[in-house]
C-alpha cells in the first residue's frame, strides 16, 4: 500500500481555500464550482488546505465567539450590520457569523489587527510588542521592566509619581525621592517609597508581588490598604482583595531572565501568559482540558516549543491557521 506524504499548504494557499469556503458556503454559480474543482484539483496542496479550512469551519463558532467578546468594540459596527440583514434560518444564520467573523479574524491576523491593543497604546507612554520584554528608566531614575505585550502611562505632574498600567504586567524598581510611587492598575492601586515588585492585569483586576521592601496595596480608593513585604503577594480585583500570602518571587519573576514557572497551574493560565509572547492568537476551546493542571519551567522566547511539550503531557490536538493562529481542543 503507498502512502502519500503530506504536503503542507502556504499561507497564500490557506487564503485562497477560505475566499472558496466562503464563496461556497453563498449559493455559488456552475461556473463557480467548476472553477473550484479545477482550483482543487491543480495541487494537492490545495485539497490540503481546503481540508484545513473545513476543520475551521467547524471549530470558527467558539473563537469568533471569544473574539467579539474580546474586542467588541471593534466588532460591534460590524455586527450590527449583520444584524439588520438577518436571514430568516437560524442554522444559515449562525453558520455565516461564524465564518464571517473567522474570516475577519484571518484578515486581521494577516494585518496585526489588535484593537484592543491599539486602545491601551494610545494613552501609553511605554510599550512592549509581543515577545518583548523592556525596561525603560523614567525621569526620577525609577527602572520599569515591561514583561511581553504591555502598556504604561506615566503621570509625575502632581506631586505623586504615578504609573498606570494599562496592559500586562510591569517589574518596578523605584528610586526612593521622599514622593510617594504609586502604580494604578484597574480600580486598585500599589503605593511604595523604594522597592521591588511586580503589578500584573488579571482578568478582572491585579496582582501585586513584592521582591523586596514594603508595597500598601489597596483593591479600590475607600479598601483598606494591606501591607506585603518581600516574597508574597496579593491578588485583587472588583473592589475587593484576597488575603495575602507567601510565594517565591524569583520564581515568579523569572520571566524577567526569559522563563515562566508554574506549580499546579491550570493550562489556561499557561496559555494566557503564551499568549502574550505569540505574535498571532492561541484559542483554547476545551473547558475541561483548560481546568488541567501544569507544572514546569519553559522558555518563553518559544511558545511553540512550550505548547509541543504540554501536548506530549496532556494529549491535545494543535490547528495552525495562515502562520497566526493556533487552535487547541
Amino acid at each position: 500500500m503507498n502512502h502519500t506524504e503530506r504536503v503542507t499548504p502556504t499561507p497564500a494557499q490557506e487564503q485562497a481555500a477560505f475566499a472558496w469556503l466562503s464563496l461556497l458556503h453563498d449559493q455559488p454559480s456552475s461556473g463557480d464550482q467548476l472553477t473550484f474543482s479545477h482550483w482543487l484539483q491543480a495541487d494537492p496542496a490545495h485539497a490540503e488546505a481546503y481540508a484545513q479550512a473545513q476543520v475551521v469551519w467547524e471549530l470558527s463558532e467558539v473563537p469568533a465567539r471569544t473574539l467579539a467578546d474580546e474586542e467588541a468594540f471593534a466588532l460591534q459596527g460590524y455586527l450590527n450590520a449583520m444584524n439588520r440583514s438577518r436571514r430568516p434560518s437560524v442554522r444559515r444564520w449562525s453558520g455565516a457569523l461564524a465564518l464571517a467573523a473567522c474570516l475577519l479574524l484571518m484578515i486581521g491576523l494577516g494585518a496585526g489587527w489588535q484593537p484592543l491593543r491599539w486602545a491601551d497604546d494610545l494613552g501609553a507612554d511605554y510599550v512592549s510588542a509581543p515577545g518583548e520584554i523592556r525596561t525603560v528608566t523614567l525621569a526620577d531614575q525609577s527602572q520599569v521592566t515591561l514583561d511581553a505585550d504591555s502598556a504604561i502611562a506615566v503621570d509625575f505632574s502632581h506631586g505623586e509619581r504615578h504609573v498606570q498600567l494599562r496592559r500586562g504586567a510591569g517589574f518596578f524598581s523605584v528610586t526612593h525621592t521622599g514622593e510617594p510611587f504609586v502604580v494604578d492598575a484597574e480600580k486598585g492601586q500599589a503605593r511604595v517609597l523604594g522597592t521591588q515588585f511586580e503589578v500584573r492585569l488579571q482578568p478582572h483586576g491585579a496582582q501585586v508581588t513584592v521582591l523586596s521592601g514594603r508595597v500598601g496595596v489597596t483593591a479600590d480608593r475607600n479598601a483598606e490598604q494591606q501591607i506585603l513585604t518581600a516574597g508574597q503577594q496579593v491578588a485583587y480585583g472588583e473592589g475587593t482583595a484576597e488575603k495575602l500570602h507567601a510565594v517565591d518571587s524569583e520564581a515568579q519573576l523569572a520571566w524577567r531572565q526569559g522563563w515562566l514557572n508554574y506549580y499546579k497551574a491550570s493550562l489556561a493560565e499557561v496559555v494566557e501568559d503564551l499568549r502574550r509572547y505569540y505574535p498571532g492568537r492561541i484559542v483554547l476551546l476545551n473547558d475541561e482540558l483548560a481546568a488541567r493542571r501544569v507544572s514546569g519551567s519553559f522558555p518563553s522566547k518559544d511558545p511553540q516549543a512550550v505548547l509541543n511539550s504540554l501536548q506530549g503531557v496532556l494529549g491535545f490536538e494543535q490547528h495552525h491557521l495562515l502562520g497566526q493562529m493556533i487552535i487547541l481542543r
